[in-house]
């Protein structure tokens, strides 16, 4: 099973540059704000109970799908400081590495113009995501988005240089995955 992850800042296309992946190969697309909207209904962001619920949520859905073993899975992540460690840990180290799984880590960035353009993009609504502009630009001055520490990143793509559909096309034809 290919697991794709992307990872990068906030509004660096994760969401739709995975889209247009799972479009191109039928991957199932698991977006990390299905578990944070729903953890958010219940407790504040960056409460422990909102950290724990998250963690497991977003392990136990990766879990599932590792289990089922559909040919791959899309799933996306923004580093941000309230994510613990011990769940990029546990993703590269225990899940990444199990028989018949192989892990894909590809990092999305933006230049910082191009991101404050996209903050407060409708699509961004659709979701609990970041959408303040200066709010954004305070928790990326205190290092909010450094930590956890990403182990491996197998391809950087510029979300800003390339649309959406050929940044799908690089990751498939970088990976040698076959599409849909």
């Amino acid at each position: 099973m290919n697991l794709v992850f992307l990872h990068g800042a906030p509004a660096t296309g994760k969401y739709t540059v995975g889209r247009e992946l799972a479009a191109l190969t039928g991957y199932e697309l698991f977006h990390n704000h299905i578990v944070v909207d729903a953890v958010l209904r219940r407790h504040a962001f960056g409460t422990p109970e909102f950290i724990a619920e998250r963690d497991a949520g977003w392990r136990g859905h990766l879990e599932l799908a590792v289990d089922r073993r559909p040919p791959g899975l899309i799933s996306t992540f923004n580093p941000e400081n309230t994510v613990p460690a011990a769940f990029i840990d546990w993703l590269f180290h225990e899940l990444g590495t199990r028989e018949g799984v192989v892990l894909h880590s590809v990092k999305l960035h933006a230049s910082e113009a191009q991101i404050a353009d996209r903050l407060g993009s409708a699509q961004r609504r659709q979701f609990h995501k970041l959408t303040d502009v200066r709010l954004y630009a305070q928790l990326r001055a205190d290092g909010a988005f450094d930590q956890p520490k990403i182990p491996r990143t197998d391809l950087r793509i510029d979300t800003g240089r390339m649309t959406a559909p050929d940044a799908a096309r690089r990751i498939v034809e970088h990976f040698h995955l076959l599409t849909a």
